[in-house]
């Protein structure tokens, strides 16, 4: 095993610096916005297949003999793999957004 202890930079950040500027604010407000209304949609439509399950308008037979609760069942996987690619996608955003604000930490004269 390496030793690898003699080249590690420790550096030392004073978050309470960081959590007092706007940007981190900002950003964070931004970020938590996107997650928990993402979060929020898809729990509203999982929880609403097992209430909608044995209603009338889902019982239905759409195509052969396949109900609207398959094809609802369906778009959860759909939406699941969707919620996935955009935050994928969305994630490097956040993490350039996060190195401005470390890079505005810098530049102020953190250490």
């Amino acid at each position: 095993m390496a030793n690898v202890s003699g080249n590690k930079h420790i550096e030392s950040v004073d978050y309470n610096a960081i959590e007092a500027m706007e940007s981190f604010n900002k950003f964070v407000k931004k970020k938590n916005t996107f997650l928990f209304s993402i979060t929020a949609g898809f729990l509203t439509l999982y929880i609403l297949l097992p209430i909608l399950a044995f209603q009338p308008v889902l019982q239905q037979k759409v195509f052969g003999n396949i109900t609207g609760v398959w094809i609802y069942s369906a778009g959860l996987f759909i939406m699941t793999i969707v919620l996935c690619t955009v935050y994928v996608k969305k994630a490097s955003s956040f993490d350039k957004a996060a190195a401005a604000v470390l890079a505005e930490y810098h530049a102020k004269g953190g250490k």
